[in-house]
């Protein structure tokens, strides 16, 4: 009876983890994938049906994603009133014109706005639609460029506020939002500086900008007075969850009443149609993540009574001894899911299977969900199916083909930075075991 009950169970397990890749392949949205999974399962092996209403609204009646709808709301209203124009200019007068000029401001820029949206893919596309222009006039290629651009926009998703973050804090016990967005902080600002390297030598290498060649430079100071505003905005949500004046979820609103300040009454390039409509868009994008997520409850309350991720985790613990090589296993594993999926998806997927191994080892759960969350990063700009390079090779007009020799540039530097993380775990906690939070 006993071996029947284990074969019963790993028949179960089997459809579960196989029967939701194979719908994937297939072309099944996600949500449906993990939904008619996870109730297929429930169903088949009597494991309580009942609970299943219970845990689609368990899965986002939490407190922490709230924020998620006001960030993407904040993210887009700030694209929209001209802020990336603004820090583009401001950024160009700091780095002035020289070689590979123009793919730092790119960077400076994707990094400042990544303190805003907290999103990769709409970061990206705010820089390019006014990057890839100005570069292709100083001689950049379009594919360098958008390569470029993808690779920093990346870092929108370490730097605070991340979505990422907010949705890895709900899943995981003993990671607080405040602890990941002070823990972002440092990897993200590595992230992007490594860029800095291959764009210098590729610039050098390839002719790209340089004395004569694009617009006059503007007066750092008269830039700087119309980029405050934008400037300010990293300002006010970090200093403001720094001093306890409001909560992450609080911060999310007041970076979106500001972005509406800032658009409508400064800039005045956000009309009350225009704002509505980026309500609408940001509305839409929320209601896709929040169901998403609820549906992984379903997926993630089958795995969990069957024992499927307990078992499976110790299946991939038990093939090595090593933690060195379980940390680089799970890192190629992320890596390549990245290119493949956004990271609230390879939250929900993987999490439940990664979390027992990193509590096994003893990893600071922290330090974890940056490590994760940096592979991801990586993931969004590495061809072929990179969400962040379809959105930059889309705007610049090129294939994602010929963006290859640029982004693998790209890759191989951001690499370099999540290795320093990965075995410098200190990178990553000193910021927020300095400031008092929980690691």
């Amino acid at each position: 009876m006993a071996d029947l009950a284990g074969r019963a169970v790993l028949t179960a397990s089997l459809v579960l983890l196989f029967g939701f890749a194979a719908l994937l392949v297939i072309g099944t949205p996600l949500m449906v994938a993990l939904g008619l999974t996870g109730t297929f399962v429930l169903l088949t092996n009597q494991l309580g049906i009942m609970a299943l209403p219970t845990n689609v609204y368990a899965g986002i009646a939490k407190f922490p994603l709230l924020a998620l709808p006001m960030f993407v709301l904040a993210g887009l209203v700030f694209e929209r009133a001209g802020v990336a124009a603004r820090l583009v200019a401001f950024a160009t007068s700091l780095v002035g014109n020289r070689p590979g000029g123009l793919g730092i401001v790119a960077i400076i820029v994707c990094m400042i706005l990544g303190g805003i949206s907290g999103s990769g893919p709409a970061d990206a596309a705010a820089v390019a639609m006014v990057m890839v222009p100005a570069m292709a006039a100083q001689g950049y290629p379009k594919p360098f460029s958008a390569s470029l651009i993808a690779a920093a926009g990346s870092t929108a998703i370490l730097i605070p506020p991340s979505i990422a973050f907010i949705v890895y804090a709900v899943l995981v016990p003993g990671a607080a939002v405040p602890s990941l967005f002070a823990g972002g902080l440092v990897p993200g600002l590595l992230a992007g500086l490594s860029l800095i390297l291959p764009t210098l030598y590729l610039a050098r290498r390839h002719g790209m900008g340089g004395e004569g060649r694009g617009e006059a430079v503007r007066p750092v100071w008269e830039t700087f007075r119309e980029a405050s505003w934008g400037l300010m905005a990293p300002v006010i949500i970090l200093g403001g969850l720094r001093s306890g004046a409001f909560t992450p979820t609080e911060a999310a609103v007041v970076a979106a009443a500001y972005g509406m300040f800032v658009g409508m009454a400064v800039y005045r390039s956000l009309s009350f149609r225009a704002l509505f409509e980026v309500m609408i868009e940001a509305a839409e994008i929320s209601a896709v993540v929040m169901i998403v997520i609820a549906l992984a409850g379903i997926y993630a309350h089958a795995g969990s009574t069957l024992g499927a991720f307990d078992a499976f985790a110790k299946w991939l613990m038990a093939t090595t001894q090593s933690e060195t090589a379980m940390l680089l296993a799970i890192t190629v594993m992320i890596l390549i899911a990245g290119m493949l999926l956004d990271g609230v998806s390879i939250f929900l997927i993987f999490l439940p299977i990664l979390i027992p191994i990193a509590q096994a080892y003893g990893w600071s759960m922290v330090w974890f969900g940056i490590v994760l969350t940096m592979n991801i990063a990586i993931g969004q700009f590495t061809p072929p199916m990179a969400v962040n390079l379809i959105v930059t090779a889309r705007i610049a007009g090129v294939t994602i083909e010929s963006t290859v020799p640029w982004a693998i540039w790209m890759v191989g530097a951001m690499l370099g930075a999540l290795m320093l993380v990965s075995f410098v775990p200190e990178l990553a906690l000193f910021l927020p075991r300095w400031l008092g939070y929980p690691v």
